[in-house]
């Protein structure tokens, strides 16, 4: 990926999204990147700190934290008019249902190469906002919420976006059961035991949960004769994309290019029936079609009481965020059960760029003008050093005396870099796109003074010099092929960031 400015949005999960930060950033530098860090210090500071990058042009934008952390840039990025930032992520929350959906590695190490070999995508963003307040019929010619005195008829108020709330989505929206739990799952918990603290608090919610009326209409259409579907549910999932909480997919035929949201109602049943999906999501990793309505369209609005929990991306969101203070004034008079909250959900074709590697195999793209992608990398960075091994080969045909020289020569010359170089472990290894032929090796190596480990990001090219312990000249491809653990041996001057642009290496 072409870059040249980046920020790294960080949600320090207190502190272990820091353990790893010096080895991302030595991977980012290796491939010519300015990184800058900017960390969330509070509820919402994500979104400003993204805002902010993006307002500024940066190149691309990475979320370092979970869905939350990347749901909170993502907001941030699409807040600005005209921008042009990509956005990244290196997970580093509780599910990352997102890198799992394009193979991002949850390795924060092998997520940054993961960035490097990839490229910006245009995909589609889900739009929610409240269009209006519904409220219950005033008695006994007692005045409503809204302003007006009718005991025959409730009242609508009509709601004014906010810019506070995070009104865009990656992954999915949900109402009902999902969002009451992410709103009261701890955070030091989550940190500390991770999904456990969602199943505990899960069991803790569920009991309290109970079905709620939900109307479903096409938007644009007469409220009386565009209705989707009318009745009590227990969740209500918009989807962008397929998968939901990293174990199962609610919306199965979702694509991320198709201009379109996917609606799955889970409706509320009897015992058996809510046996029947709960055994579904579990065994078949689906909602069954008995107890569950699907719908996809690009406008549709969805009614439901106040009462009930909104998440995006698996982040709780408030509806007090989304209303002014009037508005808030007007629902605090009345129980939240009686009023009706109308959001308005608008799919917005292809209005982000997000990094997608490019071994991806594009199952969530429709066209699938990707496919292959990571054989043609392959093949373009055997073409990077074709020339090269031609040249060899040429001035490798010397008389039998001569060559039986060199390679003694060649030996000693081994022996001597692996007595004095740098020997670096090796964590992962990527092509680097921005040049043909070239890798980077991202590792750990020894402190000459106190024998720690420190982080490196070697950069392997044209220009390195690469062989095997036996003295035998290999080439930069073979790199490709180091396995976690290995260790490469090299020379070569190291910056302040532990980028080592290897002029000579060693595969022992």
């Amino acid at each position: 990926m072409k870059c040249k400015r980046a920020c790294l949005v960080i949600n320090p999960r207190a502190g272990q999204n820091i353990a790893k930060l010096a080895d991302v950033i030595a991977v980012l530098a290796a491939a010519g990147w300015k990184t800058d860090i900017a960390i969330k210090e509070y509820g919402g500071h994500s979104m400003e700190l993204a805002t902010k990058a993006a307002e500024e042009d940066y190149d691309l934008v990475i979320g370092y934290g979970g869905d939350g952390t990347l749901n909170n840039v993502v907001n941030g990025v699409m807040n600005v008019k005209g921008q042009h930032s990509i956005v990244g992520v290196i997970p580093g929350g509780t599910a990352n249902v997102w890198a799992g959906e394009v193979g991002i590695p949850v390795d924060p190490v092998k997520a940054a190469l993961a960035i490097i070999n990839s490229e910006a995508r245009k995909v589609d963003i889900g739009h929610v906002e409240i269009e209006s307040l519904a409220f219950p019929a005033a008695h006994d010619g007692e005045q409503s919420p809204s302003g007006a005195t009718n005991a025959n008829a409730g009242s609508t108020r009509r709601v004014k976006p906010t810019s506070k709330a995070r009104h865009h989505f990656l992954l999915m929206a949900g109402l009902g059961i999902d969002a009451a739990v992410m709103g009261h799952v701890s955070k030091l918990l989550k940190y500390k035991i991770g999904p456990l603290a969602v199943g505990l608090t899960a069991a803790k919610e569920l009991p309290s949960q109970h079905p709620f009326p939900v109307e479903i209409h096409a938007a644009g259409g007469d409220r009386n004769s565009d209705v989707l579907w009318k009745g009590e549910a227990v969740q209500a999932v918009i989807g962008n994309t397929r998968r939901y909480a990293d174990f199962a997919e609610i919306t199965p035929n979702a694509y991320i290019d198709d201009g379109v949201l996917d609606i799955c109602v889970i409706t509320a049943g009897d015992p058996l029936t809510t046996l029947q999906q709960v055994t579904s999501l579990l065994l078949r990793r689906k909602p069954d079609n008995l107890t569950a309505e699907y719908f996809h369209g690009a406008h549709f609005s969805l009614s439901v009481p106040a009462s009930v929990d909104m998440q995006l991306d698996g982040s709780a969101v408030k509806l007090k965020d989304y209303l002014s203070k009037a508005d808030r004034q007007a629902l605090q008079a009345v129980s939240p059960e009686q009023v009706m909250v109308n959001y308005r959900f608008n799919a917005m074709p292809r209005a982000l760029r997000i990094a997608i590697p490019y071994t991806y195999n594009d199952e969530l793209f429709e066209d699938g003008a990707h496919k292959d992608k990571a054989e043609v990398v392959a093949q373009q960075q055997v073409d990077g050093v074709k020339a090269h091994e031609e040249t060899h080969k040429h001035h490798s045909r010397h008389d039998e005396d001569r060559a039986a020289e060199a390679q003694k020569q060649a030996l000693e010359q081994v022996d001597a870099l692996v007595h004095r170089g740098r020997h670096v472990k090796v964590v992962a290894t990527s092509p680097n796109p921005a040049k043909k032929g070239s890798y980077i090796v991202a590792g750990v190596t020894p402190k000459q003074s106190t024998g720690e480990d420190k982080p490196v990001a070697v950069c392997i090219d044209d220009n390195t010099t690469i062989s095997k312990r036996t003295g035998e000249q290999v080439f930069s491809t073979a790199v490709r092929d180091l396995q976690e653990g290995s260790i490469l041996v090299v020379e070569g001057k190291q910056s302040k960031r532990g980028v080592i642009r290897a002029k000579r290496a060693i595969i022992v």
